[in-house]
């Protein structure tokens, strides 16, 4: 029987880590408020609607994205429903892809299968890379493509037979990263490589016969849904679009508290936890190994500073828009891994460094396994049965003493798996305790009540956070109130009431009024009604109090 290759036996052994980690399960918890559901939302509107050009939300246009994705999840719905794998399938499948082209861009630029392999695994483990695969947001999509752009370009900077070709699938896969998020699809992939052509000095690459026919292919597919909806809603498109969704995040923060320097280098040591200690050393060595640094290793520089600075000049700050240069923190700590035998079941190995990484790694992740005790005892509404957290507690305890024991005899092959399989491990008690939490962050549950209880097609008043999952758990028209509030940062189509006078007109045009509301807005109500009206809390789940209003004198009605 022949010999498989290894890279073959590799890209396999992904595959099957990728779809474990990555895909299987994300069904069992139902989309949740306030982002799935808007994409999800947005996608089933675009069905009902008939169009495949124009995104819908709340029965209008709305342009705070761009297509692709809306593209890939009406598919998904046209073939599978509306349902939670259906949603994150294309999300999961994207995270997949972009393991196995990590591990590609890693052979091709380290020369080496092994430590290519290591910064895939690094990559399908880290928990924000795990957190976007098995979630429905634009950043996972979007960042694989990046990620394609810039293996093509090494491919051909690295082949150079393949420079043309290399060109311009470049081009071709930064086009659909523009389809995917708007200009910088374009812009923090050709940045980076433009970067590092220019610290290379060898900026005459550009001059190469594929550069302008990829820019001629970018052209061609990513411009002409631009150019329909330009036409099709003028000034509308531009100023949501161009100026309210990349303008203002540019120069406005839409959350202030993450305006700050050191929010970026925080949060992206946090988001590659259980690797993030290994991260840390990897980075530091690093930069000091740059004077002597193979190209590949400029290249990744560029790649990382690009993204870096791009976002951290912008106000608004979120570590899912750094999420870019996380295939190329994971290449970093890859390679450190394996460079400094972390990955090795040999005891002679004299491997003090690694052995002090993992067991603080260990340590550290000891603080699961005792929160999960403390909280199933301070938070009894979130667990209604402490016994399973008690019993997985106890078996992440034993893992974690096992881990332990592995890192301090240096069996570092045993320490690397463990660490990877830490977060799915999370991730199966999380799913497996999802029905005890799950109305918490989804609006199943009360969007059934209402088809059920509520008169059919009667609109429905609820709080700022909670619009989105009730239109997509009820498909009825939504009133949003939040008084002395400021509005959603990109505007929606919604009547939004933010005074008491704007509350009270809305209520005297209907004889009953049903709203899904948190506890303070219930706890408040009879003050921002006036005396007029009665309510009536017709159940809860989780944070979600639905409740019914009526004026004074006027019969309670069925419940």
């Amino acid at each position: 029987m022949p010999k498989i290759p290894v890279n073959i036996k590799f890209v396999s052994i992904l595959l099957v880590l990728g779809f474990v980690f990555l895909m299987a399960g994300n069904g069992l918890l139902s989309l949740t408020n306030p982002d799935e559901v808007f994409y999800a939302q947005t996608a089933r509107e675009m069905q009902q609607q008939h169009s495949w050009m124009t995104p819908y939300l709340f029965g209008s246009p709305q342009f705070e994205k761009p297509i692709m994705t809306f593209w890939l999840l009406r598919l998904s719905f046209d073939v599978a429903g509306a349902t939670p794998f259906a949603a994150r399938f294309f999300p999961a499948f994207f995270g997949i892809a972009g393991v196995v082209a990590l591990y590609y861009l890693g052979w091709l630029g380290f020369r080496d299968g092994r430590k290519a392999f290591v910064s895939a695994v690094v990559l399908m483990s880290c928990g924000l890379y795990v957190g976007l695969s098995r979630t429905v947001f634009t950043d996972l999509i979007f960042t694989v493509f990046i990620l394609l752009s810039l293996l093509a370009f090494w491919w051909g900077y690295a082949v150079e037979k393949r420079r043309q070709i290399g060109w311009v699938l470049f081009f071709a896969f930064s086009a659909l990263a523009v389809l995917t998020k708007g200009p910088l699809g374009l812009i923090i992939p050709l940045s980076a490589v433009l970067l590092f052509l220019i610290l290379r000095r060898e900026f005459r690459l550009v001059a190469g016969g594929g550069f302008p026919l990829g820019l001629a292919l970018f052209c061609l597919l990513a411009l002409p849904w631009y150019v329909f909806m330009l036409k099709t809603y003028g000034n509308v498109f531009v100023h949501e679009f161009f100026y309210n969704d990349h303008w203002r995040r540019l120069v406005e923060a839409e959350h202030p508290a993450a305006d700050r320097w050191y929010y970026y280098p925080l949060s992206t040591v946090g988001s590659m936890f259980p690797w993030s200690l290994f991260f840390v050393a990897a980075f530091a060595g690093f930069v000091k190994k740059l004077r002597q640094a193979p190209p590949f290793f400029w290249f990744l520089l560029s790649w990382v500073a690009v993204v870096f600075v791009i976002f951290q000049v912008a106000h608004s700050k979120l570590t899912s828009y750094v999420f870019p240069y996380f295939p190329a923190l994971a290449l970093m700590t890859g390679c450190f891994l394996e460079e400094t035998h972390c990955v090795r079941l040999l005891k002679e190995v004299p491997a003090r460094g690694p052995k002090a990484l993992y067991l603080a790694t260990g340590i550290f992740c000891l603080a699961f396994p005792v929160g999960m005790v403390v909280a199933s005892s301070r938070f009894p509404q979130y667990v209604t049965d402490r016994t399973p957290v008690l019993i997985f507690a106890g078996i992440l305890a034993a893992y974690l003493v096992v881990y332990i024991i592995s890192s301090a005899r240096r069996r570092f092959s045993w320490s690397f798996w463990m660490t990877a399989a830490f977060l799915p491990l999370l991730l199966v008690f999380a799913l497996s305790m999802s029905p005890h939490f799950e109305s918490y962050v989804s609006s199943r549950e009360a969007g059934r009540y209402l088809r059920e209880k509520a008169d059919p097609g009667a609109p429905v008043l609820c709080s700022k956070f909670f619009a989105r999952g009730i239109r997509f758990y009820t498909d009825r028209q939504i009133a949003v109130i939040d008084i002395n509030g400021d509005g959603y940062f990109s505007p929606h189509p919604v009547e939004y009431l933010n005074t008491i006078e704007a509350l009270r007109d809305y209520l005297k045009k209907r004889p009953e009024t049903y709203a899904v509301l948190r506890k303070d807005y219930v706890n408040g109500l009879g003050r921002l009604m006036g005396d007029e009206y009665r309510h009536d809390v017709l159940y809860v789940a989780g944070d979600e109090h639905i409740v019914r209003i009526q004026p004074k004198g006027q019969g309670a009605g069925k419940i």
